[in-house]
């Protein structure tokens, strides 16, 4: 079921505060945080140091340029999200589960879900839209879901989310395993107890060998 990088279809490119590139069929990188996830004076410092890459950068961009920009601010990112800063809603249980079975309830209808790790304050998953449907609505509707039911869940009010997640395309088989090591590694690289561990490969992957690494256990 998984379809990379097509080199001979057509890329849609838009921009928000990061770069998204889209191609029909294509399988996707996603990461979404929570909205306090990042302190203020972390995300003052990135606007800095954006201002002076695009004075580095001017326009027009190549594509290569785009695409260096996003795994930088990835970078520089995911590293301050597994300090496990702000309400962290994800340490419980009933919210960490809420948002997992939400990552499963449009599947094999409007997309598919290989693959995810739901950390205390933000998700990394492997999502295939199905034809007709694009990736922005598909995680906008599980946002909105996931944020009725938390508030719910923990008598609170306001918005759960940052509005901009992160993605890419996954290019190949190769990007593929990277990705699920990469997604599979890291509650443990933020020091999670395997018993909190909430993280899934879709089952027909794991008979096939896509598999997180064979230290880490699959817990729900």
């Amino acid at each position: 079921d998984f379809r990379g990088l097509h080199p001979d279809l057509p890329i849609r490119i838009y921009q928000r505060n990061l770069p998204h590139w889209r191609q029909d069929g294509a399988t996707y990188f996603v990461t979404f945080q929570l909205a306090d996830a990042v302190p203020q004076i972390k995300l003052d410092a990135l606007r800095c140091w954006r201002a002076i890459w695009e004075k580095e950068n001017p326009k027009p961009r190549s594509e290569a340029t785009w695409e260096s920009l996003a795994r930088e601010i990835f970078r520089r990112t995911e590293s301050w999200l597994d300090d496990g800063m702000g309400e962290a809603v994800f340490s419980k249980s009933e919210c960490a589960n809420e948002m997992a079975k939400s990552l499963l309830h449009f599947q094999d209808e409007r997309c598919i879900t290989s693959s995810y790790t739901v950390m205390p304050n933000h998700v990394h998953a492997v999502i295939r839209p199905l034809p007709g449907h694009e990736l922005e609505d598909i995680l906008g509707s599980i946002k909105r879901f996931v944020s009725n039911r938390v508030n719910q869940l923990l008598d609170r009010t306001g918005n759960l989310w940052q509005p901009e997640s992160y993605d890419r395309i996954i290019r190949d088989e190769e990007h593929l395993y990277r990705v699920i090591q990469y997604i599979g590694e890291n509650a443990r690289k933020a020091k999670i107890p395997p018993i909190r561990w909430n993280q899934w490969v879709r089952p027909d992957w794991i008979k096939c060998g896509w598999n997180f690494s064979a230290e880490h256990s699959i817990g729900m």
